[in-house]
């Protein structure tokens, strides 16, 4: 054993090596090194950075390594945070490196500081007898002592100045020029109105009270402090979430809020920076999603840290933000599947926000109008506590539902209709008394699919067991998985057919945009999707021209199907209700009845009362009628039924296991061996069974094969375990790649 006064730190390097590494620390280096802290060391002949994941006594190796250098100022990865990515590690069956690289962005974990600096001018009293200025000089000074102190290009276009005349001012030494970090705030130049907390009605008040008794609560608890907020959409679940807020804030504590989309983030940042970071408290809300440049995200990151900024709002990844002390973690729409990462560490944030708040004493609050079955099912059996809001906030109604039998709209020499009959009427009325309309349609492009009625050729991806959507404005095919691209053949490509007869099948939104365009030429319609939405500021450019009555008609996919407020939308239509219900999963029922209810809420909530169109052709499906009622209880209890009677979840836990490869037969050769290894090391797991190996549904994607090997067990850690183990025993051949998904959200 190494034995001595020289300081020892354990390290995990980025490269996925599954183990961590001893190092010693020069004494030059020792006051600036802490759990957590960002390092660079030597590794065979290279350079490598790491994280400091212990601080050891001793040391089992003889000889250690010095650490080359220590980056950043402390800690950045605080012990509570770093016990968390143990725990994903080991639940989610991977390297320890890869749950750190979840916990510390990219823009963070650079080998240098990624501060920005520029050259600020300030004024300064000289020390001495004030030096002769000129007029313009003097008057120059003066603005400066005005400001006291500005970025230097600012002061000179301000001043109608040169860089040489402020030079002169700082040879008089009554001003200093020097370079200084600027942070860059993704919300700076926005005016935003402060808001005052809202009177709560007796649901809200009680969800309230119920939350703030457990944030009060000093006495460690035994399981997590869990709240399920089940509340009818526009029952006023925000309004709750800030005034929680604000009890954390008072009592010294921060909190994060998740959202599920980044769409929906500016909307829901606007609201929380109108309540908390207006004036004097300006920096108290950061945020963090994927659409911020990497040096706006490692500034929020830093100003987080800190402790500037004590609410955190952001997509999945802000679970890991740096806040501490924390008192509360809110997950909106928590039945989204886009909180589940689906990349290596394949973690739900819901689920992780729930095991980071039992680790550092904070509050869970889930909140969604269509709760996932999992959540409802621990809210009934007493692990979450359940909170109800059944009406919406200042007594307005739920939209009616009317359900279309798309059966019966057919005509044999046009086929059927986009748009469904008492539809176009709905929307001839709401353009008539000026009212908006949203229209939903979960599937992009113009048509899905390019078929030959002759030959029964179907255009598909060259790459991947799917057809190519037709992009009619750009006269393309695309593959929305892979990402192949190429040109919309103008006849069929079938050597032996060539026929000019080749149609497209299916919709899209650009289809329905277009469709609208006919019907309604005086209508001012927007599209929004992933194929209009190029710019980071595009989403929101729409929506404030929504807002503000500019656009009549507004078409998109899920990115509208939630969160959003609009008083002025009285008609939404749901153009497929159906296309969820298809896809080769379990949870088909659940996903269509959460898609139809959350779009459904966007309609009435103003003063008018708001009508919803399902158009399906499935009408008398469960899902589409409880959602018709907007009857959750109802649809809970007989799909558990489903759930109990098959063992899918939350009767039991799932994993799956992907192998994918090029060559099909060595796929399934390595399935069957990896299978066998599974069978024999989990032998005594209480309710285990395994199913496969199997081709996936999508059995071929990006070029490769796809093999799946589904787990059920009762309790998952130590089936994690196993599993971990037979992967690091197992040697798989070249080429053959495996992951391991654990509580997988698509079985696809």
């Amino acid at each position: 054993m190494r034995k001595g006064c020289q300081m020892i730190v354990r390290i995990t390097l980025e490269i996925a090596l599954g183990k961590e590494f001893d190092y010693e620390v020069p004494s030059e280096l020792e006051e600036r090194i802490a759990l957590g802290s960002r390092v660079k060391v030597p590794f065979g002949t290279r350079q490598l950075m790491g994280v400091v994941t212990a601080l050891p006594a001793t040391s089992s190796f003889p000889v250690l390594k010095p650490i080359i250098d220590v980056v950043g100022q402390g800690s950045l990865v605080t012990p509570k945070v770093l016990d968390l990515a143990r725990w994903m590690a080991a639940y989610y069956c991977c390297p320890i490196e890869i749950a750190l690289k979840s916990v510390l962005p990219v823009a963070v974990r650079r080998d240098r500081e990624g501060w920005k600096k520029q050259l600020h001018i300030r004024a300064v009293e000289p020390t001495g007898q004030v030096p002769a200025l000129t007029e313009r000089q003097a008057a120059l000074r003066s603005i400066l002592q005005q400001w006291k102190e500005l970025p230097l290009q600012e002061f000179l276009k301000l001043t109608r100045s040169t860089a040489a005349t402020a030079k002169k001012l700082e040879d008089a030494g009554v001003a200093l020029i020097c370079r200084e970090v600027m942070e860059r705030d993704p919300h700076a130049h926005e005016h935003i109105l402060p808001s005052e907390p809202l009177a709560l009605n007796q649901e809200q008040a009680r969800a309230h009270a119920a939350i703030l008794a457990a944030m009060n609560q000093k006495e460690v608890q035994q399981k997590p402090n869990v709240f399920l907020l089940h509340g009818v959409t526009g029952s006023g679940k925000t309004e709750v979430y800030l005034q929680a807020i604000d009890h954390a804030l008072s009592q010294g504590r921060g909190a994060i809020v998740l959202v599920p989309e980044i769409s929906l983030t500016p909307q829901t940042v606007e609201r929380f920076k109108a309540r908390f970071a207006v004036g004097k408290r300006a920096t108290l809300v950061a945020v963090l999603h994927s659409h911020l440049s990497d040096g706006e995200r490692h500034d929020e990151w830093h100003k987080i840290r800190e402790g500037r900024a004590r609410i955190v709002i952001g997509a999945r990844s802000a679970v890991f933000a740096p806040v501490d002390p924390l008192g509360l973690i809110i997950v909106d729409e928590e039945h989204e599947h886009s909180y589940k990462q689906e990349e290596a560490p394949r973690y739900h944030a819901r689920d992780v926000a729930v095991v980071r708040a039992q680790k550092e004493g904070a509050v869970v609050v889930l909140g969604s109008a269509t709760p996932s079955m999992e959540t409802y099912h621990h809210a009934k059996g007493g692990k979450y506590h359940l909170l109800e809001m059944l009406s919406r906030a200042d007594d307005k109604s739920l939209p009616w539902v009317r359900v279309m039998d798309m059966r019966g709209e057919g005509r044999h020499d046009k086929g059927i209709p986009i748009l469904s009959q008492q539809l176009k009427e709905a929307i001839d009325q709401r353009l008539e008394k000026r009212e908006q309309t949203m229209l939903f349609l979960n599937r992009r492009g113009y048509a899905s699919s390019l078929q030959c009625p002759q030959c029964g050729y179907v255009a598909g991806c060259p790459q991947c067991s799917l057809s190519l959507t037709y992009h009619r404005r750009q006269q393309r095919l695309r593959c929305h998985l892979c990402g192949h691209d190429e040109r919309a053949p103008i006849c069929c490509p079938v050597d032996t057919c060539r026929s000019a007869e080749i149609r497209f099948a299916g919709v899209g939104t650009e289809r329905v945009e277009d469709t609208l365009a006919r019907l309604y030429p005086t209508a001012s319609i927007r599209r929004m999707d992933s194929d209009t939405l190029k710019k980071k500021e595009d989403y929101k450019r729409i929506l404030t021209e929504f807002r503000q009555g500019k656009v009549d008609i507004l078409i998109g996919t899920q990115m509208i199907a939630k969160g959003l407020h609009f008083p002025n939308v009285t008609l939404v239509g749901i153009i497929y209700a159906d296309l969820s219900l298809h896809i080769p999963d379990f949870r088909a029922g659940e996903r269509t009845f959460q898609l139809i209810t959350q779009v459904a809420g966007r309609a009435g909530r103003g003063e008018v009362e708001g009508d919803v169109y399902v158009q399906s052709f499935t009408p008398f499906h469960p899902a589409i009628q409880y959602a018709r009622r907007h009857d959750y209880v109802g649809f809970y209890e007989q799909e558990w039924e489903f759930r109990e009677q098959t063992s899918y979840p939350p009767a039991l836990r799932l994993a799956l296991v992907t192998l994918r490869g090029r060559q099909e037969a060595k796929l399934k050769l390595s399935a069957d061996h990896l299978r066998q290894a599974i069978e024999g090391a989990t032998q005594d797991i209480q309710g285990f069974s395994l199913a496969g190996p199997a081709p996936a549904p999508l059995e071929r994607a990006e070029n490769h094969y796809r093999y799946q090997i589904l787990m059920r067990a009762q309790r998952m850690s130590r089936l994690s375990a196993r599993l971990a183990g037979v992967m690091d025993s197992m040697r798989l051949p070249q080429g053959v790649k495996v992951s391991i998904d654990i509580d997988p959200v698509n079985l696809y």
